[in-house]
């Protein structure tokens, strides 16, 4: 009986190919199960096991064999087998990530977008342009871009200044949203009419006393204006800056942060 192709990761898991699996299930069922022997005896703790679409037909005998489903992607599933009761099996991703903007003009106006989807239609809600980061997107580059799709204004990114961290949002995750200061390089507003019903400049003053903005968005607008935040910084020497972001405090003597680099 030939095992399935696989790896051992540093961990002490096995990983198996992917691409190398058989396309029948019963051939899969019988290698699986002496494969699973194998690695048993080698003292292994953890089975990975990416089942691609075409391989679909593989998920009965895998979660029969004890594997159960980790996390899917659009064009796979992952399962896991616990060949040690205690081994460590890391979570898949519990949170969304996403990005608002307080972007203040010269004449101490606040950009404020009237979603079309809000949850009362009643009454305008005013709230801060922003939304989710994409897989691999910069917050910097992310919390830019979503102003651009929903107004309309080009704005450069000054600082991040606080977050917010709640629990039980989309699909029962955790989500975290940053709240960022930028500064605006355009004013004319074109609205992204499949999202935003109204956008405007708002007096700060305005903004802050409306009935029609709510306590959050206040206070994170308040946030923003009497804190300088912290920016974006690359350390020399910690790796491409393509793949990282850092925010840092500004430095004692003066010297300005280097912002992230732009995507």
């Amino acid at each position: 009986m030939q095992i399935l192709d696989h790896v051992v990761n540093r961990f002490n898991g096995v990983e198996v190919t992917a691409d190398r699996l058989p396309a029948d299930p019963a051939e899969f069922r019988r290698r699986l199960d002496f494969s699973l022997g194998v690695w048993r005896q080698e003292g292994r703790g953890v089975v990975w096991l990416e089942l691609p679409i075409p391989r679909a037909a593989l998920v009965p005998p895998a979660t029969e064999a004890g594997f159960t489903y980790h996390h899917a992607a659009e064009d796979s599933l992952s399962l896991v087998c616990r060949l040690k009761p205690d081994a460590l099996v890391p979570s898949f991703a519990t949170h969304f990530i996403g990005a608002g903007a307080v972007v203040l003009n010269e004449r101490q106006e606040l950009l404020v977008v009237n979603e079309l989807h809000r949850r009362d239609l009643s009454r305008p809600y005013y709230k801060l342009p922003g939304g989710a980061l994409q897989p691999g997107e910069h917050l910097v580059n992310a919390v830019i871009r979503e102003v651009f799709e929903e107004t309309g204004v080009r704005a450069k990114f000054d600082s991040l200044v606080c977050f917010r961290h709640w629990h039980g949002y989309r699909w029962n995750k955790s989500d975290i949203y940053f709240i960022c200061r930028l500064s605006p390089l355009s004013q004319e507003i074109t609205i992204q009419q499949s999202e935003i019903e109204e956008s405007r400049w708002m007096p700060v003053d305005e903004y802050l006393a409306s009935e029609y903005v709510g306590i959050f968005n206040k206070r994170i607008v308040i946030a923003a204006l009497e804190s300088p935040g912290v920016a974006p910084e690359e350390i020399d020497g910690y790796g491409d800056p393509v793949g990282y972001e850092i925010f840092m405090p500004a430095r004692r003597n003066g010297d300005s942060n280097t912002q992230a680099r732009s995507e």
